[in-house]
């Protein structure tokens, strides 16, 4: 079993390239669900719902979020009734979502209709929410404190990031699937997320950290920083505005203590001695950028093979027996 922790399009991506390099079955994905939010009724789950329609080679190729070819007329109708459509959905989206407020209102727990929705578009991996529990990321900003939707799609990311808290993190739960999962797992990927709204949410589950630490895998993450840039979201603009390097070496100093190895693009290659120097990161250069499904898989054969030779605990390469494929 090989677990991932995802959350955006980036993380989308190379969790459908994992899948993709893996047997059906043997990846379980856990998700980010602190930018969950309600809308028109409904409980929207925008980082659950691109990793759900990535894994089901739904995803629209050019944004890597919503369903492609889907359709907006519910929006239209709700705008010709007043209401502000600062939040696109699409048609199908809103089936999505009204399955998920009725399992969730009769009482299904998240995770259980997470595993329905994979089940009926033919998804063969775990999808795992972070918890079952409501959490929402807020963030602090010039403007005052902001929901991160708010934040994110109405006001589209222009507001400097101050601080970021995780309302209802204290009183969160760590699922049981989740804690087997990764206790379970041969490795443990952490996608190329934002470290502070999509991997931060998922580490500050009250358990998850101590579950990773203790994980008999090793933990590698690939960077989502690429030549001191984020090629989508704000990461950048965020780790710059909270204090930190904005750079793959920065995003690995977040990462230290639990992750054994980074995995950088060759424009970060000379950053790799740092790393390894620094925080004792064991570290693969290689082309993380990600386009259509072979690329994706490529990747996450790499990252798989430079992943097996490693040592949890130990950032550095395990010896390896010759013709396995690892570096």
């Amino acid at each position: 079993m090989i677990v991932a922790l995802a959350g955006g399009v980036g993380g989308a991506k190379l969790a459908q390239g994992l899948q993709l390099a893996l047997p059906p079955g043997d990846l379980a994905v856990v998700v980010n669900t602190a930018d969950d939010f309600d809308l028109f009724g409904l409980r929207i789950c925008p980082d659950l719902d691109t990793v759900l329609y990535t894994l089901a080679g739904l995803a629209n190729p050019e944004t890597g979020w919503g369903i492609a070819g889907d359709t907006a007329a519910t929006l239209g109708a709700l705008a010709r009734l007043g209401r502000d459509p600062w939040f696109r959905l699409g048609d199908q989206d809103f089936a999505t979502h009204i399955h998920r407020t009725e399992r969730l209102g009769a009482g299904a727990t998240l995770t259980a209709v997470a595993a329905e929705l994979a089940d009926a578009l033919g998804v063969p991996s775990r999808l795992l929410p972070m918890t079952d529990d409501r959490v929402a990321t807020l963030v602090d900003t010039p403007a005052g404190r902001l929901e991160f939707q708010e934040y994110f799609v109405r006001r589209r990311q222009r507001d400097d990031v101050l601080g970021v808290s995780f309302a209802g993190i204290d009183d969160a739960r760590l699922p049981d699937g989740v804690a087997a999962a990764i206790a379970a797992a041969e490795l443990i990927v952490v996608c190329p997320s934002n470290p502070i709204v999509s991997v931060g949410p998922i580490l500050a589950v009250p358990g998850m950290r101590a579950a990773l630490e203790a994980a008999a895998a090793p933990v590698v993450a690939v960077s989502p920083i690429v030549g001191g840039r984020a090629l989508k979201g704000p990461a950048d603009r965020m780790l710059g505005t909270l204090g930190h390097a904005v750079s793959a070496a920065g995003v690995a100093g977040l990462y230290a203590g639990w992750v054994d190895a980074m995995v950088l693009d060759a424009a970060d290659g000379d950053q790799a001695p740092t790393i390894a120097a620094e925080l004792g990161m064991a570290t693969l250069v290689t082309d993380t950028v990600m386009g259509a499904a072979e690329s994706r898989r490529r990747l996450a054969e790499e990252v798989l093979a430079f992943g097996r030779g490693l040592v949890a605990g130990r950032g550095r390469p395990s010896p390896v027996p010759a013709g396995s494929g690892a570096p």
